[in-house]
């Protein structure tokens, strides 16, 4: 089934956009469990684990309307050499995918393709999420301070 190049230009925008932040993700959660935020590093490697089937989600679609998925580019990774940071860059990749999509799915309804602006909109719907878990651990780490926080994102020992 071919399709319109202005949607497969998107998919594959924003399989950039999965692949990198899947990379990011699964970094920072390494970084966190290295720290001993063993808790945050399982929710971060999730996150990461959430993209890949984001990924694997849009590439079938490109499959599908004959295009070729980009997997050799990637935008540039933002890591955080603190959690405040990691928080932030991830907080940043998220924001781009809103900007990025609310308006995808308009093209994508304009062009008569629902089923891509569906798989858009459910991936916006993931990212809402992940946006409100990330702004609530920022939201957090201002009101209890940055040590305060981390103490209580530390991993006890089994007693």
């Amino acid at each position: 089934m071919q399709g319109d190049p202005e949607v497969l230009r998107l998919l594959n925008e924003q399989l950039t956009s999965e692949l990198t932040a899947i990379n990011q993700y699964f970094l920072h959660s390494k970084m966190q469990d290295n720290w001993g935020f063993t808790e945050l590093a399982e929710h971060t490697r999730a996150e990461s684990f959430d993209e890949m089937r984001h990924a694997e989600t849009i590439t079938d679609r490109i499959l599908l309307l004959d295009g070729l998925p980009n997997y050799q580019r990637l935008f540039s990774l933002r890591i955080g050499q603190t959690l405040r940071e990691q928080f932030e860059a991830d907080l940043a990749i998220e924001y781009e995918v809103m900007e990025r999509l609310k308006p995808a799915i308009i093209l994508c309804r304009e062009k008569q393709d629902s089923t891509t602006a569906t798989l858009f909109e459910d991936i916006v719907a993931d990212e809402e999420k992940h946006i409100d878990y990330l702004e609530t651990q920022l939201e957090l780490m201002d009101k209890l301070g940055v040590e305060l926080y981390s103490a209580q994102c530390v991993s006890r020992p089994p007693s």
